[in-house]
Parts: structure tokens; sequence; C-alpha cells
């Protein structure tokens, strides 16, 4: 096992190596990688580009943004064409169908907040599972893009106001405390879900008119 963590380690070192002279649109290719196979110390090579180049903080927001839905076409790929199978043998029925079922009334949000949420989030399976449900290709880009980019501009901006000290000791905190996190974001997904639906007019009722 430590053989294999020292692979990985040493590996993700090279990519970084390769990658850095890229400058900033190193972030687009280490968020790209990140997003596809190999997992990256996404948010510390992310605070660490913000840090070092803070007037152009949202420019590393909108690369690592669009690489993170860019390498996940690979795992998209990957999914449609045969992932719901690979998904039925390692979750049990009972939960494979709330998922199913998760993405067939809002897959959008199923995949946005996910996309939101730092590690320890298993991620790459609900990109997985978005994927073999056969989510719309443009909805699942979209939903990745938006959901990372308000992950990177909460890092940023706490980046530039605290250090970026502030960002890996957030990570630690949701790595504690997940499960809490977690059912707090459904809760308040859900609330916003039932709020856009109070406000939306009777079938049978014009807009702007009042119930006497």
């Amino acid at each position: 096992m430590n053989k294999i963590k020292h692979l990985i380690r040493a590996y993700g070192d090279w990519i970084r190596h390769v990658l850095a002279p890229l400058g900033p649109w190193g972030m687009l290719a280490f968020a790209a990688v990140d997003g596809s196979f190999l997992g990256m110390p996404l948010d510390a090579i992310f605070v660490s580009y913000v840090y070092n180049d803070r007037r152009r903080f949202l420019l590393y927001v909108l690369l690592g943004s669009a690489g993170s839905a860019l390498g996940s076409i690979v795992i998209y790929v990957i999914g449609y064409t045969g992932g719901e199978v690979l998904l039925r043998k390692r979750l049990p029925a009972a939960r494979f169908e709330k998922i199913h079922a998760s993405f067939e009334r809002h897959e959008f949000w199923a995949l946005m907040f996910p996309a939101m949420l730092p590690p320890p989030m298993p991620f790459k399976a609900v990109v997985l599972a978005a994927a073999a449900f056969e989510m719309n290709f443009g909805h699942f880009l979209l939903a990745i893009f938006a959901g990372r980019f308000v992950r990177f501009l909460i890092e940023a901006l706490l980046t530039l106001w605290f250090g970026p000290g502030i960002v890996e000791f957030t990570t630690e905190v949701f790595a504690h405390h997940v499960l809490w996190i977690a059912a707090g974001v459904v809760a308040l997904a859900a609330a916003w879900i039932v709020w856009r639906r109070a406000r939306r007019p009777l079938p049978d009722q014009p807009v702007g008119s009042k119930i006497l």
C-alpha cells in the first residue's frame, strides 16, 4: 500500500513539474487531469495560483472550473457506455434506485451540488452516475462548471482575505463533518426547490392574477 501511495505521489509530482511552465493555463490542465482519472491536490494547487497572482484570481476560477468540466468528459464517456452495469454491481439495489430517482427529478442540481463540495466527497462516482443515467451532455458540462465555479470562487475569496492556510483548515473541517455539511447542503437545496415551486403560478391561473 505504501508503495502504491508513493507511486501515485511521484506521478502527481511529475505532472505538476510538466504542467507548471504553462503559466495560468496550467490551472486548466491540472483541473482537467484531476477531473478525468488521476486525483490531484487540486485545491492546494488552485490556492497557490491565486495567492501568487492575486490580480487574476477570477481567471483561475474560470480556468479551474472549465478544466474540471472538460476532464470529466472522460468519465462521462465511460459511464455512458457501461456505467449503469458497474453501478449496479457496486451499489445495493435500494441505493441505486434512490440515486437514479434523484437524477430523474433534478439531474442538474444532483450533479452541481456535489461539484461544489471539496474532498472527501466522492465526486467522480457522482459523475459516473450522471453519465450512466444518460444525463444531457450540455447540462452535464454546465452543472460541473457551475458547481466548481462556486467552489473555486469561495476558495479564492478565502485565500485573498485570510491567506492560503484557511482553505486547508476548512477542508479538514469538512472532512471531519462531511455528513452534517452534506445534509445541510441537501436541506438548503430542497428548501430552494420548494421555494421555487411555491412561486410558480397555478396552471389555470394567469400570471399576475389574484386569488379571491
